[in-house]
């Protein structure tokens, strides 16, 4: 085996790092890692054995997102709690990216399909039943930070033993679409007679008459569902309810949930009162 020496030219700690040299003269240029020694005269840069484990965590660090200027913040809150809370915030952050580009490509099949998978989405006219409810309300940061106002509703209900008698739900109150701050109750189903105080709330909805896509599959095509309603509102001339009611409020039922069945299994159903 080939000895390595105490110092190595840029090009072996490249070799060894699997970092290019011109980005260890960038990381150099910005302070990130600084050779061990530069000749005065020449210029060349001389690295350690011991800077090896800095190039890979730079290396990883670059690799998962992170630009120059925070990758010279982690490396200093190594072993910090701040590192570990700088990776999980990450993390999350590329979970939603990967969410969102997961959507990308089935909107982009759908498009290429002609609507052909959209025989996931079947599309009825009914009249939904009157239902007693207890809502949490809530603003989060996006329609898929739904989970949030979950996860603060059922222990809530576990420790007031409320139990559900039907499918679960969500009402979207903003009267336009909107990316961000969303406000939404999700409710479930209750006896009548039920009762309960803050932050829940007891809701007494009307039955209504209500176009309803039910979508098979992943939340990803609930958009589709609402262009399947509006194009069947629009081609038979019927109404929305337009009343600015609660009642008059598009809303969701979920006949089963995430840890109850696979995305592929998924059942939700996508009302639009009318008028």
């Amino acid at each position: 085996m080939t000895e390595i020496p105490e110092l190595m030219t840029i090009g072996r700690f490249s070799s060894l790092s699997r970092l290019s040299v011109r980005m260890l003269r960038h990381y150099d240029s910005q302070g990130v890692l600084v050779p061990a020694s530069i000749d005065p005269s020449s210029g060349y840069r001389r690295y350690t054995m011991h800077q090896l484990a800095d190039a890979a965590d730079i290396r990883n660090l670059r690799d998962v997102g992170f630009g120059v200027s925070a990758i010279g913040i982690l490396l200093a809150a190594r072993g910090r709690p701040a590192w570990t809370r700088a990776l999980h915030q990450q993390r999350a952050t590329l979970a939603d990216e990967l969410h969102a580009a997961k959507a990308r490509v089935s909107l982009i099949t759908r498009m290429l399909d002609n609507g052909e998978d959209l025989m996931s989405i079947t599309l009825t006219r009914t009249t939904v039943p009157a239902m007693t409810v207890i809502a949490l309300r809530g603003t989060v940061p996006s329609y898929a930070h739904e989970t949030e106002l979950w996860a603060r509703l059922m222990p809530i209900l576990a420790e007031r033993s409320i139990s559900p008698i039907g499918p679960c739900g969500v009402i979207e109150h903003d009267e336009e679409f909107t990316e961000r701050d969303v406000d939404l109750s999700i409710f479930v189903p209750v006896a009548p007679g039920t009762v309960t105080d803050a932050p829940l709330e007891l809701l007494e909805l009307p039955a209504r008459d209500c176009l309803v896509a039910r979508v098979q599959g992943s939340y990803d095509q609930i958009t589709a569902a609402h262009d399947l309603i509006n194009a069947r509102i629009t081609a038979e001339g019927l109404s929305y309810r337009g009343d600015g009611s609660l009642a008059a409020k598009a809303f969701n039922l979920y006949l089963n949930t995430p840890d109850e069945a696979s995305e592929d299994e998924l059942l939700t159903e996508v009302h639009q009162p009318l008028g």
